[in-house]
């Protein structure tokens, strides 16, 4: 788009045009009338005096000195006006210098959205494959490893400016646990647990998903967990279900999408079959805090894994482990809020938020990173 295009004046070229026109005009007029006079006074052709001949010709002399005194500040008008649009046409021809120097920069191209290059607009090809798709942020995104790692340090910063890590969490046998209605026991039919589900509920715990032929329960304490963890952390739903069924458990933990937003990241994200993996989450690896009840999932990420306590509300989660025991929803109990798994957990994450910050601040060099120990506490390592 130029310049032109963009001011909210009209164009000079277009006004300077009719401008010049007029005044060209204007002047050729009135020479000729200053002709017509001074032909009019000629000798040959006049009656008058000898005095009025000389007046005459000093008339005609003023006349058309005036005349070319106008003709030359009218010249001058159009020469400042050609300068003018000469002045619009360098912006005009460094943004295409500009548009040139971002072609120049690729590749390596630092993303594609929707197939094409978001820096240089050009079209994906099989040469361009190399990166992540990150989907779970906007479909048909995918970053260059060096795009990732600009956006990482980018995000780590702010995260420090705001005071904040970052929290995965895993969601079934997590944070809640769910059942297909056709695994639901015996036992559980005749206690009313389906008729007992909730649709929409805000503040309910037991759900009914209807397009999905499941029921799910909220961990006891989970609500007020998120809310207090969003305040130390910048949270991610991370798990081995389906994209569809992530999406309606986030419905339900966050409904209010406050705490997760687009960060729902599921099997289908995931870069290695029966992986999680960090490579898919936009944040540096060196502040990320796991929490999921599965180990072997996390294989390259071990040591930022705390390792959770299952909840097994329904029958079908016991019998899926092994257990051969009663459900809690058999038994009509349900694990303890105030001082259950998530509230112990929660007072982990809040010293881990601590002794982090604490860190920071007692250090005076300001090039370090940090390590997640395998006892849960950041420790702060200056770099060599």
């Amino acid at each position: 788009m130029s310049l032109a295009a963009e001011s909210p004046s009209p164009s000079p070229s277009s006004s300077s045009g009719s401008e010049d026109f007029a005044a060209l005009l204007d002047a050729e007029l009135d020479l000729a009338s200053a002709v017509d006079s001074a032909s009019a006074g000629d000798p040959s052709t006049s009656p008058t005096s000898s005095d009025d001949e000389e007046d005459d010709d000093e008339d005609v002399v003023s006349d058309v000195e005036t005349v070319e005194q106008s003709s030359a500040k009218r010249r001058k008008v159009k020469v400042q006006h050609q300068d003018r649009e000469t002045t619009t046409r360098p912006d005009e021809d460094s943004i295409g210098s500009f548009k040139d120097a971002q072609i120049k920069i690729c590749p390596p191209h630092p993303g594609f959205f929707g197939g094409l290059c978001f820096r240089c607009g050009k079209r994906q090809d099989e040469e361009d494959v190399p990166g992540v798709a990150f989907g779970y942020v906007h479909k048909g995104l995918r970053l260059g490893t060096s795009e990732i790692d600009r956006l990482r340090g980018s995000d780590l910063k702010n995260l420090l400016r705001e005071r904040k890590l970052i929290l995965i969490l895993d969601l079934d046998h997590t944070l809640i646990n769910s059942t297909k209605l056709h695994d639901i026991s015996a036992a559980e039919n005749n206690l009313g647990i389906q008729a007992a589900a909730s649709k929409d509920d805000p503040n309910g715990s037991l759900f009914t998903l209807e397009g999905m032929q499941m029921l799910t329960k909220l961990r006891p304490f989970v609500r007020k967990f998120l809310k207090e963890a969003s305040n130390m952390f910048e949270m991610y739903i991370y798990t081995m279900g389906d994209k569809a069924y992530a999406i309606e458990i986030a419905k339900l933990l966050d409904p209010r999408n406050v705490y997760f937003n687009s960060k729902v990241i599921s099997n289908s994200d995931c870069t290695q079959r029966h992986q999680k993996g960090l490579d898919m989450v936009l944040g540096a690896e060196s502040v990320a805090v796991i929490l999921d009840d599965t180990e072997y999932v996390w294989q390259k990420h071990k040591e930022n894994l705390i390792l959770m306590e299952r909840y097994h509300y329904f029958a079908s989660s016991c019998r899926q482990f092994g257990f051969s025991v009663k459900s809690l929803s058999e038994l009509m109990q349900d694990e303890r809020g105030s001082d259950g798994a998530l509230a112990t957990i929660l007072d982990v994450l809040k010293r881990i938020h601590t002794i982090f910050f604490d860190s920071v601040g007692s250090l005076s060099s300001t090039c370090f990173h940090y390590k997640l120990l395998s006892c849960c506490l950041f420790a702060p390592v200056e770099c060599a």
